[in-house]
């Protein structure tokens, strides 16, 4: 198919995945749409949190919130903000 979206080449999407997690799957997420070995942005991480005193944990957070988890649409975000009118 020419020009046309299939299953091998459409768009990336990221999400948290359901499969490998340890929390909310964002470590899996990440590694799965960069490409990369899970254990590396696990690593990439702790370090984070620790060389900034914990803002590695604010950004893990945040991205808890915003990325849509592995079949959902929406994130947490966008879904409180539908509930509350505000989309």
């Amino acid at each position: 198919m020419i020009g046309g979206m299939n299953e091998t080449n459409q768009a990336k999407r990221l999400v948290r995945a359901r499969k490998g997690r340890l929390l909310a799957g964002v470590c899996s997420g990440i590694a799965e749409y960069v490409g990369i070995d899970v254990t590396v942005v696990r690593l990439l991480f702790v370090v984070l949190g620790v060389v900034t005193f914990g803002v590695g944990v604010l950004i893990y957070l945040a991205a808890w919130i915003v990325i849509p988890e592995e079949g959902e649409d929406q994130s947490i975000a966008e879904s409180m903000i539908k509930k509350t009118g505000g989309g």
